[in-house]
């Protein structure tokens, strides 16, 4: 499962120059609305630093991480949600990603304008949220209509599906996202069904200067206040920093971090707070050939994870022999780690772990 995640937010809030700093692209970045057209997409590496010593174990021809899709999606404005700006086109983008990654503008500079005149994150995260919920409304609006008119026939699971397209309409309608919609598990198929934009999990990420980088303000306190009302994780970035920062080699990266006291840098940041909030974790498999990171929804099965490498391995499941990342190099071996009783064999329903190296056995 590759990871998408569209950055969004405002025009002139540092969407671009933060794409191209974790991306080391060549997105436009210009002081003016509507610079990015189309979204410019990206796949940027996952850092681990289990691969390298895992690498030394294998010593495999090839070492391949799991990798996170950026998009960078063109700002949005007010009146989006009835084309303002491009805004369907942008909207529509939006809805291909698996989460949001809000960017919102922290930091003062009269070299940069801001499309409302003046900074105030609670004001632009609302306008945002707002366009976003105004398309889901139209959405459900489209949804009632179809499914009115196929209930016609009396069908009771048809009148069903209408009732609860009505409810969700409700909720819209009061302000509330859709992410927010309480419903039974047998209505699940309903919901997913609609694709609503504001049903997406969000992450919020605080674009300051570098003098605030550390130090923090305000405009930072405001937004996590906000997040935390919706439990939705915050990462502080400096996106002109971080553009500093592609630019070196890792080490230098390193070295750079290590002298200004800042911990990692904006992508392990996001990175890592993105996993968190699509609930994922990582598994490995490795050969002489290839060894290969993989992501997978938390509590997925082994005959899941099977089927995430190819589905012959999934049709012919006969069994996986795990063993933990850290016991696999801590005993630098896996004929080691099997004498000191580290491996273990399961079957399909074994829960996936959190760095699990699997050796899938099938028979097809």
């Amino acid at each position: 499962m590759d990871i998408t995640c569209g950055i969004v937010g405002l025009p002139n809030v540092g969407k671009s120059t933060l794409f191209n700093a974790l991306t080391a692209s060549e997105a436009d970045a210009a002081n003016y609305p509507f610079c990015t057209i189309q979204p410019n997409i990206s796949v940027v590496p996952v850092p681990d630093e289990r691969l390298e010593p895992l690498g030394r174990i294998f010593n495999p021809k090839r070492i391949t991480p799991t990798v996170l899709e950026f998009f960078d999606i063109a700002g949005l404005v007010k009146g989006a949600s009835k084309g303002e700006g491009l805004g369907n086109q942008f909207l529509h983008d939006i809805r291909n990603v698996n989460a949001i990654l809000h960017v919102v503008r922290c930091f003062d500079d009269e070299n940069v304008s801001h499309i409302e005149g003046s900074i105030d994150p609670k004001r632009d995260i609302e306008t945002i949220e707002t366009e976003l919920l105004l398309k889901d409304l139209e959405t459900v609006e489209r949804k009632i209509e179809s499914a009115s008119k196929k209930a016609k026939s009396g069908e009771k699971k048809l009148k069903e599906e209408v009732e609860f397209y009505g409810r969700v309409r409700d909720h819209l309608s009061s302000g509330r996202l859709a992410r927010y919609f309480q419903y039974p598990s047998n209505e699940k198929d309903y919901f997913e069904s609609l694709f609503l934009l504001t049903a997406k999990p969000v992450m919020y990420i605080a674009n300051v200067d570098e003098n605030e980088y550390l130090e923090g303000n305000g405009k930072i306190k405001m937004i996590r206040e906000i997040a935390g009302k919706e439990g939705a994780p915050v990462a502080v970035i400096c996106s002109k920093l971080e553009a500093e920062i592609a630019q070196l080699s890792p080490e230098e990266q390193g070295e750079f971090l290590k002298s200004l006291g800042i911990p990692e840098s904006g992508l392990t940041t996001v990175i890592r707070e993105a996993y968190a909030l699509l609930d994922l974790i990582t598994f490995f498999t490795g050969n002489p050939n290839e060894l290969r990171a993989w992501s997978i929804k938390r509590g997925s099965t082994a005959y899941e994870a099977a089927g995430r490498i190819h589905s012959d391995f999934q049709r012919g499941f006969i069994r996986a022999e795990v063993t933990k990342s850290e016991d696999l190099i801590r005993w630098g071996s896996e004929v080691a780690a099997r004498e000191h009783g580290v491996m273990s064999v399961h079957g399909k329903d074994y829960v996936v772990q959190e760095g699990d190296v699997i050796y899938f056995r099938f028979n097809v």
